[in-house]
């Protein structure tokens, strides 16, 4: 069972390392690059995903190498708040250039550059119940303003699986075309944000990707992670949500940037993960890398209850890759939380089930 290029077998020993295999192109990226023209403007740069994917792209465009004669080299802008001052530096430091500007504030854009790419990034999920508000804030209403922003580019909009209901196991996970029935607000404000990009994609006539990922997982946050940190404290794992499609965030990473050579006008939705694989599996699999006891709680009866699943199948039409495996990243995430190295903190609730973050 696979999860684009294969990494290293052996581990990242420190951040470091992890970050600069988050950050690693493929041929396939740099090709898809190639393939288009212009700048890369990265809009909610400053989160999980964003420091690692603005240095993967600017890795990629110097791989390309100089532009054609009379045209100017090719920049990486990656817009954020950076409530940390260090993660602007690092990235100034790789090449990118940094602009400080709240997205959710329609006045800071003109601050903000234009470009012929643009990745949209900007959301909120973790604290969802307890600020409502701040969450439409940055998933619907920062969208709107964002996406005015976009006219003359291609733009790929990060989304979430959690638009999609939950089905049953057997059905194999839920497609594009499928019905987008919302599971409480946060879900609802991530059909919002695609829909105030649909709306500009519509009048302005930007070609456009819904980029609908389902738990991309770095080692120090995923839901490899969460398990693993549960194994670690002696917890039980719970199989009331039985599986979950998990992908390594350098795939992810290398999928978004590929998918700008891929969008359309109508907008084009895209599943973006991995297989579908079962929790016990992997509890299972990290417990015999790490040497602990699996306990499991919760066992689903015969029939399981619906789960949040993704169908793939237009994602390996269209931007087919051959990821990172599921051992690997057992391996991987094992050693990372047995040697005490950092993790986010940030649990992805795979298994909420009340739609609640």
């Amino acid at each position: 069972m696979r999860l684009t290029e294969r990494v290293p077998n052996s581990a990242p020993q420190n951040e470091d390392e992890l970050e600069e295999r988050l950050s690693r192109p493929d041929e396939a990226t740099r090709e898809a690059l190639r393939s288009i023209d212009g700048d890369i403007l990265i809009l909610g740069a400053g989160g999980k995903m964003g420091p690692t994917l603005a240095r993967m792209a600017r890795r990629a465009l110097d791989d390309i190498g100089a532009p054609r004669a009379g045209l100017s080299a090719r920049r990486v802008i990656a817009v954020s708040r950076y409530s940390s001052a260090t993660a602007a530096e690092l990235l100034q430091q790789h090449g990118i250039e940094v602009v400080r500007a709240d997205l959710s504030n329609p006045r800071a854009y003109a601050q903000v550059p234009r470009a012929r790419n643009v990745v949209w990034m900007v959301g909120q999920k973790f604290g969802t119940t307890g600020d409502p508000v701040g969450t439409w804030t940055h998933n619907v209403a920062a969208a709107a303003f964002g996406a005015e922003h976009c006219d003359g580019a291609r733009v790929v909009c990060f989304s979430s699986g959690n638009v999609y209901p939950k089905l049953p196991l057997t059905e194999g996970g839920s497609a594009e075309g499928d019905a987008m029935v919302p599971d409480g607000e946060y879900a609802a404000s991530c059909i919002g944000r695609e829909r105030m990009f649909e709306s500009a994609s519509r009048r302005l006539g930007f070609p456009l990707v819904l980029y609908r990922l389902f738990y991309a997982c770095d080692l120090r946050y995923g839901v490899v992670t969460d398990i693993a940190l549960r194994l670690a404290r002696g917890e039980p794992i719970s199989l009331a949500t039985p599986a979950a499609n998990v992908v390594w965030q350098g795939d992810a990473n290398r999928l978004a940037l590929r998918s700008l050579a891929v969008a359309e006008c109508p907008a084009l939705a895209v599943n973006v993960t991995g297989p579908i694989v079962s929790v016990r599996l992997i509890a299972e699999q990290l417990a015999n890398v790490m040497g602990r006891d699996v306990r499991f709680a919760d066992e689903q009866p015969k029939t399981p209850a619906p789960v949040l699943l993704a169908n793939t199948t237009r994602l390996q039409s269209l931007l087919p890759f051959a990821g990172m495996t599921l051992d690997e990243l057992c391996a991987h995430t094992a050693q990372w939380v047995s040697s005490g190295q950092p993790v986010l903190s940030k649990p992805t609730r795979f298994d909420v089930r009340d739609g609640k973050y």
